[in-house]
């Protein structure tokens, strides 16, 4: 009696082993395939970053897409676009972490009402494309303005007197107007930021240089015509995007959605940011020179023609 319960424990037992050894590699393979792509894995996550506004600072958008490149749960990126542009440092340190992530993982772009001048640049980095017909892109351009308050001054009885180091020290200043030596150097850097972003969307979108030049007048596009110009590689809403990168990855099945997390802030402190951002931001747009990868129409008339 005694050797039966024996015999009966020893094979419970090793029953137990194997058992933990095969959830244990079953475990590993799936941690595996997750995360290296298995074209026949079931489920996984797809990260999406919105990007929306205008964009004057980069740092949350970079931190979220290290964050989801890094993460091996997370199969592909979708970043969803809804901007006119913003600043040209900001777009172009975005557009250099896209095409870094893409070496590691797919990026898809899903635009919304608008991915214009800036809110192209970032999108031309990724992998792919998707659009709305009626989406609003393009604006390859670059725009710089400068604030003029002379006749506002001599209104007002004020003069200001300026002593400089070089004779381009004060170039852009609101009192005056720029000289012609002037607007000539303004051009000139001008037309090299405007280089760039040719040179950016012709490698992102691996169009010839001089398909992007004929274009690169400013111009805005629908999401149509866009596709028939190479800018959009796939008419469709944020669905089909996930849809592409479910396919692009290799994903069966179910897809969990993965968005940044938002931080936590207390109602005051958030408001006071607001605030301080809005005053800063203010000063900037009245104030400074502007040079931008910005599609101006965002502000001064609506996002979308209105189908009546």
């Amino acid at each position: 009696m005694a050797r039966n319960k024996s015999s009966i424990f020893t094979v419970l037992l090793i029953l137990g082993g194997v058992a933990l050894l095969l959830l244990a590699g079953v475990t590993a393979i799936g941690h595996f395939f997750g995360s290296s792509g298995n074209p026949l894995s079931f489920g996984g996550k797809i990260g999406v970053i919105p990007i929306q506004g205008t964009l004057d600072d980069s740092h949350r958008i970079l931190s979220q897409i290290v964050q989801f490149r890094e993460d091996n749960s997370i199969r592909a990126i979708v970043l969803r676009v809804n901007s006119p542009g913003g600043r040209v440092a900001p777009a172009q340190e975005i557009y250099r972490e896209i095409q870094r992530t893409t070496r590691k993982k797919r990026v898809i772009v899903s635009m919304g009402d608008v991915a214009a001048s800036g809110g192209y640049y970032v999108a031309a980095a990724a992998d792919r494309i998707v659009a709305n017909p009626g989406t609003i892109l393009g604006s390859i351009g670059v725009i710089m303005e400068f604030l003029q308050v002379q006749e506002l001054l001599k209104k007002a009885g004020v003069s200001l007197e300026v002593l400089k180091s070089g004779e381009f020290k004060d170039i852009g200043s609101p009192h005056r107007e720029m000289t012609p030596r002037e607007r000539a150097l303004m051009m000139e850097m001008l037309h090299d930021i405007q280089a760039q972003f040719i040179q950016a969307v012709a490698q992102g979108r691996k169009i010839p240089q001089e398909e992007v030049e004929r274009i690169a007048d400013g111009r805005v596009f629908s999401g149509k015509r866009g596709k028939e110009l190479g800018l959009v590689d796939q008419l469709g809403n944020f669905q089909d995007a996930v849809t592409l990168a479910k396919r692009m990855t290799g994903i069966q099945g179910d897809v969990t959605l993965v968005y940044p997390e938002k931080p936590s802030i207390g109602l005051l402190e958030l408001l006071a940011q607001t605030a301080a951002r809005g005053v800063v931001h203010a000063l900037q747009e009245f104030l400074g020179p502007r040079m931008a990868y910005r599609w101006e129409g965002w502000a001064k008339q609506p996002l979308q023609p209105e189908a009546r």
